[in-house]
């Protein structure tokens, strides 16, 4: 049995997937796409823990903006983000360290 398993993350990223829903989209090219997905786009970045950071949809992180999705930046947790829909995605990644 394993007990460790290594990842290539950088950064991990939680992005509350209540918000994304309740906005039903409002990010990328076209304004359709969650911000997580629209995030792993925009920094060409795949799925799983051979990514070079992780962009994570969690449940519900309880803040609940209005209009804006809550995110947590791993490394940095004391500090949460709210990202208001259709906010620039190379700003959103540059907060999070992701760039």
């Amino acid at each position: 049995m394993k007990t460790r398993v290594q990842s290539n993350w950088s950064n991990a990223v939680l992005v509350c997937a209540k918000c994304s829903k309740k906005l039903d989209g409002g990010f990328g090219p076209k304004g359709k796409q969650s911000l997580g997905k629209a995030l792993r786009k925009q920094l060409h970045l795949k799925k799983g823990r051979k990514a070079a950071a992780g962009v994570l949809d969690v449940k519900c992180l309880g803040v609940c903006p209005r209009g804006a999705v809550t995110v947590v930046n791993g490394a940095a947790s004391r500090e949460w983000l709210l990202v208001p829909a259709g906010a620039d995605l190379d700003t959103v990644a540059g907060e999070l360290g992701l760039s």
